[in-house]
């Protein structure tokens, strides 16, 4: 039946051309925007977990700036102890020279002295954005023995935790201006030791070629060795925390870009794949209009019956 007032093929034309019309509109949206999801509206499921999983991501690269600054932190310490066993090695060694008899011991002691001052000097220099793990002092109300970096962070069921890298500072300190605890500045107070002395203050300027000064003077030898020996340990344990906050900052890393292509996978556009469909909806539209207007036009043929 032919009707003026429900042209059936234009309503299909119409319908058709409306469908071709939404579906080119979200392939133009995401070839501009390079997204299959970009709202929750395209797929809640995937935008819900591609917008946690770009938040975790952000969590991540501020874990990996702290590694940083943790790693840059260690590093000053190691060199700061590097330099200090270099230092009280020149000591043990002026030491040695003391031992023979007949040295001018007086001018000995004043090459140590300088020694001890640069000792010093390095561990209070041996600073890097406020944190100084050489020289402390245990008993400021802010001193915390244990020091922390954050290393990781983590989702499971919903919570979150984040990991950290602790240093024991106890193991590192050379000096610790409340108790006199670091390896410089720890007392040798054995029961053969004349006097109670220290790396960072012991003198030899009175000493002479006595049985019991030579003596003294061996076991001074001895216990600055041992506080290379120590100082060795804890550039050691240094050295291997270094190592281990790199690893991780390589896997934190590794994590933030399989982070970056899980999400991509879930949400991002095939551009080759929508570049091809908006071609062919460019034709399908160019052809429903066509369509369209041929329907339109079967109305216009009612009027030839009334000539």
């Amino acid at each position: 039946m032919t009707s003026i007032m429900t042209n059936q093929a234009a309503m299909t034309a119409l319908q058709s051309l409306t469908n071709t019309n939404r579906t080119l509109s979200q392939t133009q949206s995401r070839i501009s925007t390079g997204y299959r999801v970009s709202s929750a509206e395209d797929n809640a499921a995937y935008w819900s977990i591609a917008t946690t999983m770009k938040s975790d991501r952000g969590a991540l690269s501020t874990i990996k700036d702290a590694l940083g600054l943790g790693a840059a932190t260690i590093d000053v310490a190691y060199t700061g102890m590097n330099s200090a066993i270099d230092v009280t090695k020149e000591i043990k060694n002026k030491l040695i020279a003391a031992r023979q008899p007949g040295v001018d011991r007086q001018k000995v002691q004043s090459e140590i002295t300088e020694l001890q001052n640069q000792l010093k000097s390095i561990s209070d220099s041996s600073v890097f954005s406020g944190e100084n793990w050489l020289s402390v002092d245990s008993g400021a109300a802010t001193f915390n023995v244990t020091k922390t970096m954050i290393a990781s962070f983590s989702r499971s069921g919903g919570e979150v935790s984040v990991g950290t890298i602790s240093i024991d500072i106890d193991s590192v300190k050379l000096f610790d201006a409340d108790d006199q605890s670091g390896i410089l500045d720890t007392e040798d107070t054995t029961e053969n030791s004349a006097e109670a002395y220290s790396v960072f203050n012991l003198d030899i300027s009175e000493y002479t070629d006595t049985d019991n000064d030579l003596a003294d003077l061996e076991q001074m030898i001895g216990f600055v060795d041992q506080a290379i020996g120590s100082m060795t340990t804890a550039a050691s344990n240094l050295g291997a925390i270094k190592q281990r906050t790199k690893l991780q900052a390589d896997f934190v890393s590794a994590l933030m870009v399989a982070i970056d292509q899980g999400v991509g996978a879930l949400v991002d556009a095939d551009m080759n794949e929508e570049s091809t469909k908006l071609q062919a909806l460019q034709v399908q539209q160019q052809l429903g209009i066509q369509a369209l207007s041929i329907a339109n036009q079967n109305s216009q043929m009612v009027l030839s019956l009334f000539r």
